[in-house]
């Protein structure tokens, strides 16, 4: 059984509107799946939900697609932030993707003195994003905050907000600290963090020191693996 397609698109969906895809949407659907008039998908707009549509007309650069019913809204998203260095592009696409597979509502790049990637590209991470839920079915989108160093983040911290922060040198772990949202998680770059910068976060009177097992994890490993377990303990 062939699955319907699932794409977000940037416009606020409503019953009976009729929409014109181009470039990349276009393209997938009458190219990559071969698509025709009538043929279906799910349509997605990170604001009302998921409704259904099919195909209206077929161009030579456009599909035109006509919205039907409402299959179901947006899903509530648990307040938890994603706070961490970026690492090699492609590391850092996939923490991304991740993150949004699992479900956090804010992810924020932040910049510490030992953070040797700093150039982001923010549209391409929020095409990850975007392709990202489109696969797992999601129908909300994680929000993709501007780069931040770390100092004006915890100078800006709001104290109602727990802080999670990975720290290398141990911590309890995520079943002792039980914490709630709102919540984030912080998680360092490939060198660590400064001593200086690692005292400033525990200086912080809401942040708890996060073990994440016996091992020293990589970057994107230690997002993955801290995630899961904010979902499995966090009482989400």
């Amino acid at each position: 059984m062939r699955q319907i397609p699932r794409l977000f698109v940037a416009e606020r969906l409503e019953p009976g509107a009729l929409l014109d895809l181009a470039d990349s949407h276009a393209h997938y659907l009458a190219t990559v799946l071969r698509l025709d008039r009538g043929g279906e998908l799910r349509l997605l707009d990170d604001i009302t939900g998921e409704w259904a549509a099919e195909i209206a007309e077929v161009g030579r650069r456009r599909v035109t697609v006509r919205v039907g019913a409402m299959i179901r809204g947006r899903e509530t998203v648990p307040d938890l932030w994603l706070l961490t260095a970026p690492i090699r592009p492609e590391r850092f696409e996939w923490i991304v993707e991740k993150a949004t597979e699992l479900g956090v509502r804010r992810i924020v790049p932040v910049l510490t003195s030992r953070v040797n990637h700093g150039r982001l590209k923010p549209e391409r991470l929020r095409a990850h994003m975007v392709e990202a839920a489109e696969q797992c079915g999601r129908t909300a989108l994680p929000e993709l905050a501007d780069a931040l160093k770390l100092d004006a983040l915890l100078a800006g911290w709001d104290a109602g907000r727990t802080l999670l922060f990975a720290d290398e040198e141990g911590g309890a772990d995520m079943a002792a600290l039980a914490p709630k949202c709102p919540a984030a998680i912080l998680i360092g770059p490939e060198g660590g963090f400064s001593t200086d910068e690692r005292a400033a976060i525990l200086a912080l009177p809401a942040a708890k020191r996060l073990g994440l097992g016996p091992r020293i994890l990589r970057a994107d490993t230690a997002v993955v693996a801290a995630i899961a377990q904010f979902q499995l303990f966090g009482g989400l």
